[in-house]
């Protein structure tokens, strides 16, 4: 009984962990470039009474064994990188990645960041910058009289000034993508960075040979989290906490039963 307690709760810690995440998703489902995240869990180590394939004579063994469950635990909440629905904005500085890839943004601290929300703004000196104000990397500047800015699907930034009919090109936009992308290490404001179970980033211009993504321009992509599926995920996890909880419910009721014997 003392193992039905622990491993309930466990199950019920595990299910609260859960909840937490799902919560998150909900609270993100119009955050821009926003990815939901999976949770997935292990079970515990097993207390072995009967080891499986033990011999029980002198030609034959035992054939399951008897193990005893510790529980469970949440053991990652994976990245789950499918693509958002586009939404159209006519802003010609809001761009999506069609297909893999992220953009790569310099933050204050001097180190690159990855992002797949593709809101950008343009800052005081013209720099191209997301909401936070970090320059894309590499840093593309337009000057203050640029009209009609154009961005390719390869990512060529061009721009017409007043009074001129061709284009003048402004820089080009990369992207970077990852081997393992499910191993960025999230730190907020829809940036990532890389880690030892992502990798190194791979850098190219979009549709490059590198299987790197296009880029869409007056678009941002929107969240991939599915309200319904994240309320059908609360609903089984509401159960499954329930579940448990009835467990330590029934556990507490028989070790009652067992005191109440020499009385």
């Amino acid at each position: 009984m003392i193992r039905a307690l622990y491993s309930a709760g466990s199950g019920m810690a595990a299910q609260q962990m859960n909840v937490d995440n799902i919560a998150n998703n909900l609270a993100n489902a119009n955050t821009t470039g926003f990815k939901m995240r999976r949770t997935e869990f292990q079970d515990l180590l097993y207390q072995t009474v009967v080891q499986p394939g033990t011999a029980a004579g002198a030609q034959t063994v035992v054939p399951s064994g008897l193990q005893l469950g510790l529980g469970a635990r949440p053991a990652a909440n994976e990245i789950i990188f499918q693509q958002g629905d586009f939404q159209q904005t006519n802003n010609p500085l809001d761009l999506v990645i069609q297909g893999h890839g992220f953009f790569q943004v310099r933050r204050a601290t001097g180190d690159v960041a990855y992002t797949r929300s593709g809101a950008f703004h343009l800052d005081r000196d013209g720099n191209i910058v997301t909401l936070d104000g970090d320059a894309l990397e590499p840093q593309i500047t337009l000057p203050p009289e640029a009209q009609a800015v154009t961005i390719a699907s390869d990512g060529t930034v061009s721009y017409t000034l007043p009074g001129q009919t061709a284009t003048q090109l402004a820089g080009q936009i990369q992207l970077a993508n990852f081997t393992n992308p499910a191993g960025l290490n999230s730190i907020g404001n829809n940036l990532y960075l890389p880690t030892d179970a992502s990798g190194d980033p791979t850098v190219g211009n979009p549709g490059g040979q590198e299987g790197l993504g296009t880029l869409q321009q007056g678009y941002l992509e929107g969240s991939n989290v599915s309200v319904v599926e994240e309320f059908i995920s609360l609903i089984e996890s509401q159960r499954a906490y329930e579940a448990n909880s009835k467990v330590v419910k029934a556990a507490d009721e028989m070790y009652q039963q067992v005191n109440n014997i020499s009385q």
